[in-house]
């Protein structure tokens, strides 16, 4: 089911590259909201929908054509922590994937022309625990435990029908291996994208190894990196492409750097526009940014990928 298109995302990757958006936390902080909370910015599902609504309006108008969800740390673990019942947390949940929507209907009332998809967030484990864990992996649960942990989520966003399945920011093999196995037979495609620091997963795996389990996925579409430093990308670009066999997503950090502990970013931004023409001729065909990357940025990510 994509946006007022019959064209399906996978069939759009064939066809030349597609723009995904920046990031969620880093646009509702720019709005004024507080994100000081476990559950970042999926609080806001339950308490200030509009304003996500508005996150996704913002990248759609600067130039993406995916809007990923506001779903990468809503979890019914997490939830339950701040008291959401089961319930309430799954109808929260079909409400990310339903606010998307409404960004990209209100786009295309205000004149945005091309189709828009909507990717369904699926956080790791490790976001669930709020504590920096994504960006290590490695949690000392079985790939079962892990696959049992995701798969009702993921039941519930795939009935909500999204285009795609975001399976990101996976900072370990095992978890991908869970994830894979996860999203068999939901009748959703999704992409698998990792967290990575040079040519290894965060957990320490080769690169080549953990893009090799997608290859024989039917389930996924494309396969790649996200919440990395931007020079990182370009190799992962080319192993990903040679060993998975599959379309390349890429949406790489700003190149700040997170302290979990402080739950603060530091450093500076080393995340430039200019360079996604190398990674489009190199392979990437889904490119966006991921965290402190903002519309300005992704709509210099559309002009410079519109006019490759």
């Amino acid at each position: 089911m994509t946006s007022d298109t019959s064209r399906s995302l996978a069939d759009a990757l064939s066809a030349g590259p597609v723009v995904l958006d920046g990031g969620m936390s880093n646009q509702l902080e720019s709005a004024g909201h507080d994100l000081s909370d476990e559950l970042w910015s999926a609080r806001l599902l339950a308490e200030r929908p509009e304003a996500i609504v508005e996150a996704h309006l913002a990248y759609f108008e600067a130039g993406a054509d995916v809007a990923i969800t506001s779903s990468y740390q809503a979890t019914f673990e997490g939830f339950a922590k701040r008291g959401i019942p089961h319930e309430r947390a799954a109808e929260l949940l079909g409400l990310s994937v339903e606010l998307a929507r409404e960004a990209a209907r209100r786009a295309h009332t205000k004149g945005v022309s091309r189709p828009l998809w909507v990717a369904a967030s699926v956080g790791p484990y490790g976001a669930m625990l709020a504590d920096g864990s994504e960006y290590r992996g490695r949690y000392g649960l079985s790939v079962a435990e892990l696959e049992r942990f995701h798969r009702p989520r993921l039941e519930v966003l795939a009935a909500a029908a999204p285009d795609v399945l975001a399976l990101e920011t996976v900072p370990d093999a095992d978890e991908a291996r869970a994830l894979l196995r996860g999203v068999r037979g939901l009748g959703v495609p999704a992409w698998l994208s990792y967290s990575v620091a040079g040519d290894r997963t965060r957990a320490g795996q080769p690169l080549e190894e953990a893009f090799a389990l997608a290859a024989d996925a039917d389930e996924i579409i494309a396969v790649g990196v996200n919440c990395c430093a931007p020079e990182d990308v370009d190799s992962a670009i080319a192993t990903a492409a040679r060993v998975a066999g599959k379309p390349v997503v890429v949406y790489p950090n700003s190149g700040e750097a997170w302290d979990a502990e402080a739950r603060a970013w530091t450093g500076r931004s080393t995340f430039a526009a200019e360079q996604v023409a190398g990674w489009e001729r190199a392979g990437a065909r889904l490119v966006g940014g991921c965290c402190r990357v903002g519309p300005g940025a992704i709509a210099g990510i559309s002009e410079a990928l519109r006019a490759a």
